[in-house]
């Protein structure tokens, strides 16, 4: 009895000698933290997307609150207003942020794109792009398996029953998660005010992009030479929208009613890709609608 009496105190000693070592420790080799960090921390979305260049907000709060050369308008996800608040707690200036949303640029629908095979693999679209490229015959198209929707720190994304991700506005932030997971690279980010959106990825010639899939671009650039405004390039036998262009000087996006495919669409957000009403888009395309509405 006095033998574990003994081993108690023993024990009992050296933890009271090591609290006050390691409380001595913490007292003497603390470091202090700018109060502003927290601050400005608390002001930041929370979303750890890491669309300011820094490993999560903490990062970018201590970044932006101690090195001058960072700006306070990196927050994506924040957009302007915590751009402004930002930079009020930093006595910095910030340039205005311009507001984007991301797009699916693929219509390729189970319905429309062709499969080579059938895949049973991971459930995931890196894993499947491993082997052989995917399932689909269109090796640009987006594989269906939902990897950005997991990724989107804001659920911003849901997958449709036809295969396609369907992007949430009022959730999505723009912060780009979705696109730097994307193996194919079908997502890219778009300005909220874009007029017409091109959906597709494929840079395969018009023949080889029509047989892979019903809704693809061919490369025909009727689009392109349709355009006043010079917004339009072909690049790689596909369309490419200049979404600055389109916004300042289009009011009337003639490109819609040429394109045989439909592969290039009014920029409706919040429907999956292929599926845009056509009467919702009347009176800023009145030329789209009197071709394609009035002819039906």
């Amino acid at each position: 009895m006095s033998t574990s009496i003994a081993i108690l105190v023993v024990l009992t000693g050296l933890g009271l000698v090591f609290g006050f070592i390691l409380a001595f420790a913490n007292k003497k080799f603390a470091i202090e933290v700018n109060p502003l960090i927290h601050i400005v921390e608390d002001v930041l979305p929370k979303g750890q997307c890491g669309a300011c260049g820094y490993a999560g907000c903490q990062a970018y709060a201590e970044a932006v609150v101690l090195n001058p050369d960072v700006p306070p308008n990196l927050c994506i996800p924040g957009k302007e207003l915590v751009a402004k608040v930002v930079s009020e707690l930093t006595g910095k200036v910030a340039e205005a942020v311009e507001p984007r949303i991301a797009q699916v640029r693929c219509a390729g629908s189970d319905g429309k794109a062709v499969k080579t095979y059938e895949y049973t693999g991971v459930d995931d679209c890196v894993a499947a792009n491993l082997l052989f490229g995917g399932p689909k015959a269109c090796k640009y198209g987006c594989l269906g398996l939902g990897t950005c929707v997991r990724s989107c720190p804001f659920d911003a994304m849901t997958m449709s029953p036809e295969g396609l991700p369907v992007i949430d506005p009022d959730k999505c932030t723009g912060c780009g998660t979705c696109e730097s997971v994307c193996p194919k690279q079908v997502i890219a980010m778009m300005p909220l005010g874009a007029h017409v959106r091109v959906n597709c990825n494929s840079k395969d010639k018009g023949q080889a992009a029509r047989k892979a899939c019903s809704s693809a671009c061919i490369g025909c650039s009727l689009c392109m030479r349709e355009c006043p405004h010079g917004a339009i390039k072909m690049e790689n036998n596909l369309a490419v929208v200049d979404a600055h262009i389109c916004v300042e000087q289009c009011s009337d996006a003639k490109c819609l009613a040429k394109c045989p495919t439909k592969a290039i669409r009014p920029a409706i957000l919040g429907i999956m890709p292929g599926t845009e009403d056509q009467t919702s888009v009347a009176a800023n395309c009145p030329t789209y609608v009197k071709q394609n509405i009035s002819a039906s």
